[in-house]
């Protein structure tokens, strides 16, 4: 309680959540500012993710629906036999970078961390939370149904990217003496980039990276997520005060602070089994939700049509709600920012390109399948006209209402007991989140610092420490600095990718020709 403590005497006529908002809120303003620059009124951000995601579709052969069979296969393990088996090496793909010969990823391979099925649970555990249930919430209030559709676009071309990110994640990894895995875009862009001979972009590139993912490990990936828990618990049990959410605050970070101590194996084995508990839950709750107004899903969904195109207030009526819905799903998937290839690099394989293929379904069961069922949720709960869209704020009865509890008033008006299952769920989003943010965070930390004790103790103390400041500080103020910290990536990432997706394809190539499955490419 030092820290807390030090701050209420600053001021002690205020509380401490207060305190925190005061210095918090502008700092999250001009970051957004900053980031979320416009060119003809629209982010240049967003531009930049949804134009190379379509380019990286197209030029990919669509993979992100051919392929999605056997990306389910692979992580059945059906392939698990040829991917760790013997891969002859030709001189071709003997080629040495800072003393990483790269054609030996079979032999690195053999020293991952953690299997395809982890890889991917402990991914999606750091993009499926609450971007899904406040996220969406927010979109559907603001931007009204329509901005789900372009929340699917978004979803579906993310695919191809989230693909791209994470086979070069896994080629340009690097494997330490004791076989801990560290890789990302810090490495491929440092890596990838002197194979090229832009050494020198590459490790500009790779440090700007690396500082901005820190970053968006103590927003969106810790400080929106502990926001939102917070302000669901607090609802729940009526707490109010200045100081509800940082008591909250601290107990979840005391909760984070225990698995995060263990590493990579720990947060995976944790993962892959409070992932798809949460989101069985989770689904099956909307699912009920949907089906037992069965006679409104087509209503449902003509509004998420006819709203996506709606020019009821112009080309910016038309451009506002998909932009509202760029952003969410941007946030909510992560495809393009990068930070998903920290995870997938520690799984054991021989072929970079078979956890690219695992990890496009990332996309897919993130944003088209939970993030549509909650906006399906959250419509049919507004079929009677509960509130209105497109408003700056969600009000309901005159009091506005935050994201996840919107959603939760959405569920309870259907299932009474439901909120406190969803309150379950809603925490443990907001922590699976938190602990795979935190690996991305030190995986970066220590690219700056180095991989010592010291490094890893100082990065776990200051995460840990946002964890009570997001919980603290209002909605607004959070979700603005988490949304501009995550789409900051996406400058330096996608940099990266546009130079270096020629790589993939070769991987892509060679583990198709492994499998013995028909190349995409001559």
């Amino acid at each position: 309680m030092t820290l807390l403590n030090f701050l209420a005497f600053l001021e002690p006529e205020k509380g401490i959540d207060e305190i925190i908002n005061d210095w918090f809120t502008p700092i999250a303003e001009a970051w957004g500012n900053i980031v979320l620059f416009r060119v003809f009124d629209v982010p240049f951000i967003l531009v930049l993710l949804v134009g190379g995601a379509l380019m990286f579709t197209v030029y990919f052969s669509f993979i992100n629906i051919r392929r999605f069979p056997l990306s389910i296969n692979i992580v059945r393990g059906k392939y698990d036999h040829i991917e760790h088996g013997e891969d002859p090496i030709t001189t071709d793909n003997l080629n040495v970078v800072d003393g990483d010969i790269v054609g030996t990823i079979r032999v690195e391979g053999q020293d991952g961390e953690v299997s395809h099925f982890q890889a991917l649970a402990t991914a999606v555990s750091g993009t499926v939370g609450l971007g899904n249930i406040a996220g969406v919430a927010l979109a559907v209030g603001l931007g009204g149904p329509g901005a789900t559709f372009w929340m699917i676009v978004v979803g579906v071309l993310g695919m191809s990217t989230k693909f791209v990110e994470c086979t070069l994640g896994v080629k340009y990894r690097d494997i330490g003496e004791d076989g801990t895995v560290y890789g990302g875009p810090m490495y491929y862009l440092k890596k990838g980039f002197a194979e090229i001979g832009k050494s020198g972009l590459g490790k500009v590139l790779a440090v700007i990276f690396a500082i901005l993912c820190v970053g968006a490990s103590f927003g969106g990936g810790n400080a929106a997520q502990s926001n939102q828990a917070a302000s669901q618990l607090a609802s729940l049990m009526g707490m109010t005060g200045g100081s509800s959410g940082t008591i909250i605050g601290l107990v979840i970070a005391v909760v984070v602070g225990i698995v995060i101590i263990g590493g990579i194996k720990r947060i995976a084995s944790v993962t892959e089994k409070i992932v798809p508990f949460m989101a069985g839950i989770y689904v099956l709750a909307c699912l009920f939700i949907i089906l037992s107004n069965y006679d409104l899903i087509g209503y449902a969904f003509s509004e998420i049509y006819s709203s996506a195109f709606t020019m009821e207030a112009g080309w910016g009526g038309f451009f506002g709600v998909m932009m509202v819905g760029f952003q969410r799903a941007a946030f909510s998937n992560e495809a393009g920012a990068g930070s998903a290839s920290i995870a997938h690099s520690a799984v054991k394989t021989n072929y970079p390109a078979s956890e690219g293929l695992v990890a496009l379904l990332e996309p897919f069961i993130d944003t088209v399948v939970i993030c549509t069922m909650t906006a399906l949720v959250i419509i049919i709960y507004n079929s009677t006209g509960v509130f209105e869209y497109g408003g700056s704020t969600v009000l309901i009865d005159g009091v506005e209402v935050e994201g996840a509890v919107l959603t939760s008033m959405a569920f309870e008006s259907a299932i009474p007991w439901f909120p406190y299952v969803l309150t379950v769920a809603i925490v443990l989003f907001a922590i699976s989140t938190m602990i795979s943010w935190s690996y991305y965070g030190l995986q970066a930390w220590m690219y700056l610092f180095g991989k010592s004790k010291l490094a890893d103790l100082s990065y776990k103390l200051m995460f840990l420490v946002f964890i009570v400041i997001g919980a603290a500080a209002n909605m607004s103020a959070v979700w603005g600095f988490s949304d501009a910290m995550i789409l900051a990536l996406v400058f330096p990432n996608m940099i990266g990718l546009f130079f270096l997706f020629p790589k993939v394809k070769e991987e892509l190539n060679r583990y198709l020709d492994a499998i013995q499955i028909k190349k995409f490419f001559k």
